[in-house]
């Protein structure tokens, strides 16, 4: 992304009433708020302050042709303007653009959080509860969508993969997603999928843990292990495939079903040693390590949730309007898309904190960021 073009970026978003741009331009303040939020700024009162201070106004100004700031009331009248479904758009074109053409070794990692800030407030009958698809080795949020609460997450994720263009993608989703549908949707797709299995799914589960409980069985399967140490804390992941499934109960109500998998996990501590499994179903023929790794990147979208908050304090945002919970969360998740690119193709080993607070206090960082987007 050229900086000079940042505003042209958001050109195509939609607004809920008319709006003739004449005051203050949608595109500019949607910048603005895109640019404080590379700062590390907390919400629109902080975004607004620093964008209106003299030295913010030249540099915006003379970098992207802003000239007029509105006034906070206003930033927030015009966030509120904006259909969210058209900004998502807008960021699933920048999203698509940084793809590469091939995509089958990338991880589609699929699920919801629940902004916390939204469960008490009146005007909310249920709290915002937004799906989110990260491409997670690229670290780029592909698409959001918003639902009425976390029961609604399941139509919710077949929906946005239908929206999306996932072909060649392995989707990785949660065992409240392990849906026969979702399934079909990810295949139509041209796509593969990889299924955390659960309760949720009691005799499906029970099949697979009966067979990998099997010390018989379980040695037959492919293996691979990796073990990590940080501290005093030890991680052993054990990975088991297989992929003679035709004792498996029911697979054919599983479109494209060819493999089961499972994760040992064996975790030592000053307090103790755990064990636990994890159980999957993968319609692409993965390799023990190909398990390790997409099973790991589901963690991405959970860390990129983690990140809202720990950078954003999202769960504290306190405005009253769905619209604006929305729009800001979209707007976030591009703004941490953007410093992990930039840290990427610059091999930073920079903190993000870091060098967002260096955004903050060296407008030029800024720039760099936008120029390797």
């Amino acid at each position: 992304m050229k900086k000079e073009l940042l505003q042209d970026f958001f050109e195509e978003v939609e607004t809920t009433r008319e709006y003739d741009g004449y005051y203050y331009s949608i595109s500019e303040a949607i910048s603005i708020v895109v640019l404080g939020s590379l700062c590390g700024l907390k919400n629109v009162s902080q975004i607004h302050q620093w964008a209106d201070s003299d030295r913010t106004r030249e540099f915006l100004k003379e970098k992207f042709g802003i000239e007029r700031i509105p006034c906070y009331y206003w930033l927030l009248t015009l966030l509120k303007m904006v259909k969210p479904e058209s900004l998502n758009r807008c960021l699933i074109k920048w999203a698509a653009k940084m793809l590469p053409e091939n995509r089958a070794g990338l991880t589609l990692s699929v699920d919801g959080k629940t902004v916390r800030s939204t469960e008490k407030m009146k005007n909310y009958t249920h709290p915002l509860h937004v799906v989110s698809a990260q491409l997670s080795e690229l670290g780029i949020t592909f698409a959001s969508k918003s639902v009425g609460g976390k029961s609604n997450e399941i139509p919710a994720v077949q929906e946005l993969l239908k929206e999306l263009d996932i072909a060649g993608c392995l989707v990785v989703a949660d065992a409240l997603n392990c849906q026969r549908e979702t399934a079909k949707v990810v295949i139509e797709g041209n796509a593969d999928y990889l299924l955390s299995v659960k309760a949720n799914q009691p005799a499906l589960m029970q099949e697979i843990e009966d067979y990998v409980q099997d010390d018989s069985l379980r040695n037959e399967m492919e293996t691979q292990s990796h073990a990590e140490k940080n501290r005093e804390r030890i991680e052993k992941r054990t990975a088991f495939v297989a992929y003679d499934i035709d004792w498996l109960s029911g697979k054919e109500k599983w479109e494209g079903i060819v493999c089961i998998g499972a994760i040992q996990t064996k975790l030592e501590t000053y307090s103790g040693k755990t064990s636990e499994w994890h159980y999957y179903i993968s319609s692409r023929q993965l390799s023990a390590d190909e398990l390790l790794h997409h099973a790991r990147m589901e963690w991405a979208v959970e860390t990129m949730h983690w990140l809202l908050d720990v950078h954003f304090s999202e769960d504290y945002f306190r405005v009253a309007n769905q619209t604006i919970q929305e729009n800001m969360n979209m707007l976030r998740k591009f703004v941490l898309s953007l410093v992990k690119q930039y840290k990427a193709k610059a091999s930073s080993k920079q903190a993000m904190s870091k060098l967002m607070f260096d955004c903050l206090l060296q407008p030029q960082t800024i720039l760099r960021i936008l120029s390797q987007n």
